[in-house]
């Protein structure tokens, strides 16, 4: 039986993988802190199985991007799988693109939208279809996410966005708003060159990217909606309304299995604001007991070598999404598999704090924690097995 308590409400209102305030992901590191034992890296052996080729592990540094540079990380996989030469596209171009979407919506919806710097998996996708796509060296953001700077840019866009839906309406709110956003993360270069040619952002995003954002399909798994059909991903910072295709809990790791095998890898949306999981040791799983029920020395050897598991049911994962204990707080991207020392499959995951863990920038996962804690998940359509395909009509 997993427990009921509610986490604590900065955690649970208003995070898909992001914040609606600057400071919410240094919160959600620092809350992880703790959660670490002393000999876990010697403790654990870890076997690669399946191990895709990925660019290099980033830092969002203090925003809420983590949805954007673990999206942007899955497209530049795809390009690796597709045979292109690998570019480090422009996390933040996404994300200043996706914040113009977010405030036009936010009027619209006469402010009853959530603001801040939270998106979601399709958001990247979205923005690369309707915007294109930058190289790094393109467009730095002007260090967006550096201590204060999400702050300060959404205390000035949400005055102005507020003040929009108020009273007489301002028909120059959007040039005000667009124009603060680039003021604090840099304009848009109308064109660019990059490795001796000159692009705009949508001929970047065709001729050298080369990926097409209707081969990628969003999934999630709730007892809510009817499996096998598209659901409104029911979270706070999906601003966009976007509607994910229903699966079943198992189906969750069969179609994730299905596609590293395949040579495709994952976007993948979850709460990582979990007891079980360590971002200093590099392990995340479900503890068979409950944090609370441990004795003092069960506590500080979690995660020194492979433990029992709760086993997940479908009841366990819609209460925990339903009571607040699964919160949308983070986004990564699946890799791999590998096995510990016992056999058992771990996904390989690749974050976006640094490398400053003890996998430098990578963490395992076990299979039952993506099975509770995934709130969504993202793939090429091909990805996914025939027969749950065929069920989906795609």
């Amino acid at each position: 039986m997993t427990k009921i308590s509610m986490k604590p409400v900065w955690m649970a209102v208003g995070l898909l993988f992001g914040s609606t305030v600057g400071f919410a992901q240094d919160n959600l590191v620092n809350s992880l802190k703790n959660n670490q034992s002393a000999n876990s890296t010697g403790s654990f052996t870890f076997t690669p199985v399946i191990n895709a080729e990925a660019t290099s592990v980033k830092n969002q540094k203090s925003s809420g991007t983590c949805w954007s540079y673990s999206t942007n990380s899955f497209l530049e996989s795809e390009m690796i799988r597709s045979g292109k030469k690998p570019v480090d596209l422009a996390d933040l171009f996404t994300a200043r693109n996706a914040y113009i979407e977010k405030g036009i919506n936010y009027v619209r919806m006469h402010g009853a939208l959530t603001l801040g710097d939270g998106g979601a998996c399709h958001d990247v996708t979205n923005m690369l279809a309707k915007y294109g796509a930058l190289p790094q060296e393109a467009y730095s953001g002007n260090d967006y996410g550096s201590p204060g700077s999400s702050d300060r840019m959404n205390k000035l866009t949400e005055a102005i966005l507020k003040k929009a839906v108020e009273g007489k309406f301002d028909p120059t709110w959007k040039a005000r708003y667009i124009a603060t956003i680039d003021s604090c993360m840099g304009a848009v270069p109308e064109k660019f060159t990059y490795e001796g040619k000159e692009y705009t952002p949508k001929t970047f995003a065709k001729e050298v990217v080369g990926l097409n954002p209707e081969d990628y399909v969003e999934l999630s798994s709730f007892t809510t909606a009817p499996y096998y059909q598209k659901t409104v991903l029911m979270v706070p910072d999906n601003w966009s309304f976007d509607q994910v295709y229903n699966v079943q809990m198992n189906d969750i790791t069969d179609i994730i299995d299905n596609a590293l095998k395949k040579g495709f890898t994952v976007a993948w949306a979850t709460d990582v604001s979990e007891k079980g999981f360590s971002w200093k040791n590099g392990v995340a799983y479900v503890p068979a007991k409950d944090f609370e029920s441990m004795s003092g020395d069960e506590k500080k050897a979690m995660f020194n070598g492979p433990k029992p598991e709760k086993e997940i049911t479908v009841e366990m994962r819609q209460a925990a999404f339903d009571n607040y204990e699964t919160t949308d707080d983070h986004g990564m991207q699946i890799t791999g598999i590998a096995k510990d020392q016992n056999g058992k499959e771990y996904y390989i995951v690749k974050n976006s704090w640094g490398a400053t863990n003890d996998y430098k920038g990578y963490l395992y996962v076990s299979k039952n924690f993506v099975k509770y804690k995934t709130t969504a998940f993202l793939l090429n359509k091909k990805g996914i097995p025939s027969d749950i395909r065929k069920k989906l009509s795609i």
